[in-house]
């Protein structure tokens, strides 16, 4: 009998690391779709920061923890190769949260198709959660205007980058942070931002300060690190701070101490935090948003692929000391 290979998390991440020890692999009969069902054999899995939060114990946060014992959560791409469900036909590809597995049956709900002209690779880094996490952070709570500046952390990563594209097709100077200078000349030369800030190398303040003349009006902050309070010191009057990710504290013992509020009082600032999972309802809204700027070609993206399941801890990992270049994905 033909087999497939999932694997588990069976441990959590007390000490905020990811290893091997935290996972179990297992081989299962591939199962049949039942009625109503469908069978996916998962192509493309998509590695994000937010799935060390999965991991965790925390019960407050905006999504249940993955019970022990349970396929490790995660969202990707598959091929239909079985239906039995009317809205679904074999060869389609499709879309939702498939976990880390090659093979799962379901009936179908939470799965979109891709549509014609969209490849696994555009559909990962674009339209799944990338950029519509980019699309309702920045839209929705930083209400950016023509002739603003925007400064976005994590610029290179898959939402900053995206972010910042958004940004600039609407007329904002957008400055970004990375975390090396062959990053800084991707988004500078390969995606238009008006600068670059490597937070490893560069004089922060000094360089902050040259890049944001008329100091900042919107930020989107996707990492958390020294550059911060920087930031937040040359916020505008009226400014926004939108809070997407503090991937630099997730796995700190001692996370680094947030900004004094009194200048949020003096500047009148607001701050605000998000998690997707809210927005799912606004799904059409946000594609519908997002859709023309690929179509004008003002989005550009890469991928980090790396092939088969058992390395998806190694690629997880590569997610948090920055090795990755761009969306990271397992091509199963």
């Amino acid at each position: 009998m033909s087999s497939y290979k999932e694997i588990l998390l069976v441990k959590r991440p007390y000490d905020r690391k990811i290893g091997p020890h935290l996972f179990e692999s297992r081989q299962q009969p591939i199962p049949s779709a039942g009625e109503g069902e469908i069978l996916i054999k998962q192509t493309y899995m998509s590695l994000d920061p937010a799935m060390l939060g999965w991991m965790s114990e925390d019960r407050e946060s905006y999504i249940p923890p993955v019970e022990l014992g349970e396929v490790m959560r995660s969202s990707g791409i598959g091929e239909v190769i079985q239906s039995n469900n009317p809205k679904f036909a074999v060869g389609d590809k499709v879309m939702g949260m498939t976990g880390w597995r090659e093979y799962l049956v379901s009936d179908g709900n939470g799965f979109n198709k891709l549509q014609p002209g969209i490849t696994e690779e555009m559909a990962l880094c674009v339209f799944a959660l990338p950029g519509l996490t980019a699309t309702t952070g920045l839209y929705n709570f930083g209400k950016p205007k023509k002739g603003e500046t925007l400064v976005v952390t994590g610029a290179a990563g898959s939402v900053g980058s995206i972010v910042g594209q958004l940004a600039k097709a609407d007329g904002l100077r957008v400055i970004g942070v990375v975390g090396s200078d062959e990053k800084a000349n991707w988004i500078v030369n390969e995606l238009g931002f008006d600068g670059a800030i490597n937070y490893k190398t560069d004089d922060l303040e000094a360089k902050l300060t040259e890049l944001t003349p008329d100091k900042i009006d919107v930020f989107f902050e996707n990492t958390g690190g020294p550059i911060q309070q920087h930031i937040f010191n040359r916020m505008n009057t009226h400014g926004r701070i939108v809070v997407c990710g503090m991937i630099a504290d997730y796995q700190s013992e001692q996370p680094s101490p947030g900004p004094n509020w009194i200048p949020l009082i003096k500047k009148r600032i607001t701050i605000r935090g998000f998690a997707m999972p809210d927005h799912w309802g606004e799904l059409p809204q946000l594609i519908e948003k997002l859709t023309p700027y690929v179509q004008q070609g003002k989005i550009k993206y890469r991928s980090h692929i790396i092939e088969g399941l058992d390395s998806a801890v190694n690629g997880l990992n590569m997610l948090f000391s920055g090795e990755n270049k761009g969306k990271m994905i397992v091509k199963l």
